[in-house]
This record gives structure tokens, C-alpha cells and sequence, in this order.
């Protein structure tokens, strides 16, 4: 596995990220409790009815899809079955869930 140092100069230097890189360095952030949420993300996950428990846990095992640019910075929306959560690297080891949704049937 490459170190967290190496996925950071990584990060730094070719944002947006394939998936695959975004997705180690989710769950990095994850293992090393370096995730945030914003008030935004929170009262979505409160609306729909989602734990912030459950948003890290498709966070740790969902899957990345190809980055989008909004708002000023790259973001990268993760879904596990009906659960899309949207983060944005905040730093290189630090990520900022900005938004998330339960996919309506």
C-alpha cells in the first residue's frame, strides 16, 4: 500500500483524482478519524433519515465516482445502495462531507 505521505504529495500535486486514488484516500481519512461534516450535509443526513454512522460507512466501502468541480473545488460523491455521499479534500488528509442524499425508488 503507499504510505499517506505519498497519497498526500499525490493529492497535491493531480487533483482530480481517479477514483481509485480518491477512494484510498477516503478511507484513510476515515481510518484516521479526519472526516468532517458540514452543517449543509448534516441536516440533508437528518432529512433523509441517515446516521452520520451510516455515512461513514459508505464512505469506508462505497464507490467513487469520477470526480466533479462545484463550487470552487473537486468533489467526489460515494454511494453505497441508496446512499450517495458527497466529500471534498479539504487538505490532504482531511475530508469535508459537503452533502448527502438517500436515492429516492
Amino acid at each position: 500500500m503507499i504510505s499517506h505521505q505519498s497519497w498526500a504529495n499525490l493529492l497535491a500535486l493531480r487533483e482530480p483524482l481517479l477514483p481509485s486514488a480518491a477512494r484510498d484516500l477516503i478511507r484513510l481519512a476515515v481510518a484516521h478519524a479526519k472526516v468532517a461534516f458540514a452543517s449543509h450535509a448534516r441536516e440533508e443526513l437528518a432529512k433523509d433519515g441517515i446516521t452520520i454512522d451510516r455515512a461513514i460507512e459508505v464512505l469506508r466501502a462505497g464507490v467513487v465516482e469520477p470526480a466533479e468541480f462545484e463550487h470552487g473545488s473537486w468533489r467526489y460523491r460515494v454511494r453505497a445502495a441508496t446512499i450517495y455521499v458527497v466529500v471534498a479534500f479539504r487538505t490532504e488528509d482531511h475530508v469535508v462531507v459537503v452533502t448527502a442524499w438517500r436515492r429516492k425508488r
